[in-house]
């Protein structure tokens, strides 16, 4: 379930102080109309914090971001979708040329412009689309959720919906905001996910600050989700900080604490977003590990739940298979025992509690069918050895992930 300590407002990665964005077509994509360029600008140069995926192969836009932050200051941030500009001839001086014209669009340094890229791997990309759609963007930059919508919509893959979320929370008195949008619907896997997810906050803060607080939240969020196994070339998590609060947050202490629950509650519902809109599916997966000897492991155990390919077809089928449930936490790396381990099955239309001390408990098929007929099922998993908890976030799998995956050139 979904936890919401500090109150949601509007705005997307607008919602903090000092952001605008906007989104246009400019050709990159096949399709005529559908935008495939988003711009974020801060009024202020901001501090900056990033991280990337682990995959060996990784997109050149990457290597530009590392440079580029290696100050841990950015202004700018500039998106495309419809190439990952990855394993293609000239791509790092492309993604170097394109902040180069986003840097002469907006007045700022290119070396304060941050690149991302999402799309097919392997295929050349023309400057010619950014040279017209950089300007274009700049022109409709808004600090508006009508600004922050148009850049969720622009880095857009196979996702069947843009994604938004924006927190505020309280400061030393002062009101301050951490707003996002991202993107992810396939090759979705720790570390991180074929996620773009871009955070923005007006709070004042240190990159060294930043680069902990994304340490914290990262592996408790992002690199819990899955939806199939693959992880993507060109993951890329990126947070600005314009300071414009007038609140500061240290390394340590209750403002810190408070920061990084914020900072958590915008990842923890960008991540069930993501797994939710998984390519295909049908029904959101959360497993909820407790009694874990450690939280490495609770991690582990509740990602091996929801990346078991079985149990993902099982909740396509509304088949309550706990047996899938405790196999994949029996191949989990790690050293604890499944002798007491418990597993439920919840959602809207109720709970069954279908295994006990790592054995059948006795319950109602057809109520278990009306809990796993909804399209958000919770998995609660007790391992009893421990009181370590964690969570992961998947989703069901279905005929059409094979078809998306399919003709996903074409």
């Amino acid at each position: 379930m979904e936890s919401t300590k500090f109150q949601p407002v509007e705005g997307g990665v607008c919602a903090a102080k000092g952001f605008a964005a906007a989104g246009v077509h400019c050709g990159i994509r096949r399709s005529q109309t559908k935008p495939d360029l988003a711009l974020i600008k801060a009024e202020v140069r901001c501090a900056g914090a990033g991280c990337y995926t682990t995959n060996k192969v990784y997109g050149a836009p990457i290597t530009v971001d590392r440079e580029h932050l290696a100050d841990g200051c950015a202004q700018a941030i500039l998106v495309n979708s419809g190439n990952a500009n990855t394993c293609a001839p000239g791509g790092v001086e492309l993604a170097r040329a394109t902040c180069e014209l986003a840097a002469q669009a907006l007045g700022v340094a290119a070396a304060d412009v941050l690149p991302s890229s999402t799309g097919v791997i392997g295929q050349a990309m023309s400057l010619e689309p950014f040279a017209a759609g950089i300007p274009a963007a700049a022109a409709k930059l808004e600090a508006s959720a009508a600004g922050s919508h148009a850049a969720a919509t622009a880095i857009m893959t196979t996702d069947t919906h843009p994604k938004e979320y924006a927190v505020e929370f309280t400061l030393g008195g002062k009101p301050c905001r951490i707003g996002a949008i991202a993107k992810g619907s396939g090759m979705i896997h720790p570390n991180m996910a074929t996620m773009l997810l871009f955070m923005t906050t007006d709070v004042q803060a240190e990159p060294a600050v930043l680069r902990k607080a994304l340490a914290e939240v990262v592996p408790a969020t992002f690199n819990q989700i899955t939806v199939d196994g693959d992880t993507s070339t060109n993951d890329t998590v990126l947070l600005l900080a314009s300071g414009l609060a007038g609140a500061a947050v240290g390394p340590d202490g209750e403002g810190y604490q408070t920061f990084v629950a914020a900072l958590t509650q915008v990842a923890e519902h960008l991540s069930r977003e993501l797994a939710a809109d998984g390519e295909g599916a049908t029904k959101l997966l959360e497993c909820t590990v407790t009694g874990a000897p450690d939280v490495l492991t609770a991690r582990a155990v509740a990602r091996s739940v929801v990346h078991s390919t079985l149990f993902k077809a099982a909740m396509f089928g509304a088949d309550a298979n706990w047996g899938r449930v405790l196999c994949a936490i029996g191949y989990t790396p790690g050293d604890f025992s499944i002798d007491k381990t418990s597993v439920r099955l919840r959602s809207r239309a109720g709970e069954v509690f279908v295994c006990e001390n790592a054995a059948h408990r006795p319950y109602s098929e057809e109520e278990a069918a009306k809990v796993l007929a909804e399209d958000e099922i919770d998995i609660l998993v007790d391992l009893g050895c421990g009181s370590a908890a964690a969570k992961a976030w998947g989703c069901d799998l279905t005929y059409d992930y094979v078809k998306i995956n399919g003709d996903y050139r074409t």
